[in-house]
Formats: C-alpha cells, sequence, structure tokens
C-alpha cells in the first residue's frame, strides 16, 4: 500500500518594488513635452517672432542708416546686429512663459498629475525633471531663433557693408543670454504654474510680472518705485544679454548680477512650486 503524498506548495516570491530612477522621469517628461501640440506651436512662435522681428528691426535700421549717407563704425557693427537678432527675445518671453504654465497645469486640468506623482510619490524628482526637460528644450529652440535671427539680419545688412563674426564673444554670448534667459523664464513660470495650479490664473501672473508690473512701477511717482523697476523679471533679463559686456549698464548693474537677479526669481518660484506640491493634494 502505497502513501499519498502532498507536493510542497510553491512558496510566492515578493515582487520586488520598482522605483522609476530620474533618468526615466526625464525620458517621460521628455515624452509628455513633445506630445503637447501646445510645445510645438509655441516653439515655432518663437522661431517665428524672431526671425520677423529681426526682419522688420533689419530693414528699418538700414533705411535710417541709408538716410544718414553713411556707413556704421566698425566698432559698432556688432551692436547694430544683434539689436536686431535678438529683438525679438522680449516677445518670445511671454510664449515660454505662456509655455511654461502649461506644461503643468495641463495636468491638473485632465488628472493626469494623479499618474505622475504615483509613479513619483516623491513628488519634487517629478517636478525637477520637467524643470530640466523644459528648460533644455527652451534653450535649444531660443539658440536656433537668435541663430536664424542673426544670419537673416547679416543678410540684410550685408548690402550696406555692416557685419560682425559670429565667433566674437561680444556676438555669441549675447545670443545665448537671450536663449538662456528664454529657458529661465520658461522654468520661473512652471514654478508659478505649479503653484496656482490654473492655466489661466498662471499665465495672467506670470504675464502680469512680465508686462504689467515693470509699467505699473513707472507710473508711481516715487523714487522707490522706480528704484525696484531694475530688480524685475523682465528688466533683468533683457539686460542681461543686451549689454555685450560685463562691465556696469545703464542701469548701474551689471550682467552677471541681472543674472544673479533673474536666478532668483527662478529659485523663489521653485522653492514656492516645492513647498505647495509637497503639502497639498494632487
Amino acid at each position: 500500500m502505497t502513501a499519498l503524498t502532498t507536493p510542497p506548495a510553491a512558496t510566492a516570491t515578493p515582487a520586488r518594488a520598482t522605483r522609476l530612477s530620474f533618468a526615466g522621469v526625464l525620458r517621460s517628461e521628455s515624452i509628455k513635452l513633445r506630445s503637447l501640440r501646445s510645445t510645438t506651436w509655441s516653439y515655432l512662435i518663437v522661431i517665428a517672432i524672431s526671425l520677423g522681428m529681426a526682419l522688420i528691426m533689419s530693414l528699418s535700421m538700414v533705411s535710417m542708416i541709408e538716410g544718414d549717407a553713411g556707413i556704421a563704425p566698425a566698432d559698432q557693427q556688432g551692436g547694430i546686429l544683434l539689436q536686431s537678432s535678438v529683438f525679438g527675445v522680449y516677445f518670445g518671453q511671454l510664449v515660454a512663459g505662456v509655455l511654461g504654465v502649461l506644461v503643468i497645469s495641463g495636468e491638473y486640468t485632465t488628472g493626469m498629475i494623479r499618474s505622475t506623482l504615483t509613479a513619483v510619490p516623491k513628488r519634487l524628482p517629478a517636478l525637477a525633471g520637467k524643470a530640466v526637460v523644459l528648460f533644455v528644450a527652451t534653450f535649444v529652440v531660443g539658440l536656433v531663433a537668435n541663430l536664424a535671427a542673426f544670419a537673416l539680419s547679416s543678410a540684410i545688412f550685408a548690402g550696406i557693408g555692416v557685419s560682425a563674426s559670429l565667433l566674437e564673444p561680444a556676438v555669441i554670448l549675447p545670443l545665448l543670454g537671450g536663449a538662456l534667459y528664454l529657458a529661465l523664464v520658461a522654468v520661473f513660470a512652471l514654478g508659478v504654474g505649479t503653484m496656482l495650479r490654473s492655466s489661466a490664473g498662471g499665465i495672467a501672473a506670470v504675464l502680469g510680472l512680465l508686462l504689467l508690473l515693470p509699467t505699473v512701477l513707472q507710473l508711481i511717482p516715487a523714487d522707490w518705485a522706480h528704484d525696484l523697476i531694475p530688480y524685475l523679471l523682465s528688466n533683468a533679463g533683457m539686460n542681461m544679454f543686451t549689454s555685450t559686456t560685463a562691465e556696469a549698464t545703464a542701469d548701474g548693474l551689471g550682467v552677471w548680477l541681472n543674472l544673479l537677479i533673474v536666478l532668483g526669481w527662478v529659485a523663489a518660484s521653485a522653492v514656492g512650486a516645492a513647498v505647495l506640491l509637497k503639502r497639498r493634494d494632487a
């Protein structure tokens, strides 16, 4: 008589907890940024604005120089070309600000933010991933736009003998500075959008800081209001690359100090966004 033996029960192996690395977060955020239609349209508009403003400024300045029946001095030709090449950044910053808000506010609108925070429960890596991807993409597009605007301006000014080498530090650094400013504005707007969690509110706040606040302070008949103007985001940002040297600019601040002011605005926005993202529910 044989005894029936029961096979030993298979021991279940515990599921290994998976953790999304920061590289994975970057890939995820890159895919999400590329999949947004607003991203493509915003970057195309930035390039179109840069080329359009460069064309208008170049033709206007060429007419003025020809009307004076003279040729610009050699030491001023680089500055003339740069003036028309980076003029579109003033309007491009508005597009970059809108895109920065939409990158995060769109997820709150659609509810995708819950999936994002579920995949990245610590939350801050998700915000950092969005900021890195947005910064790099905006910087690259801004640099392409500035270089294209410089090429267009150079072609127009060549007809009157005005030229400058792109490899000169006084030329390439402002072009890089304009692209850097656009990228920093986008990251600043990302922080504002994270804090407000509303597309309309975030866009209104960013555009108000960039456009409305400088105008309001200029209208206030008080010394303290005028003293604050150089420390505004848009004023410091534009002075960051419109001056070709590290010496003091017209407002009394140097290029590097203007960069520090812009970084201060971005840091304040990022800290506020990080604190509220950790404390509030999705």
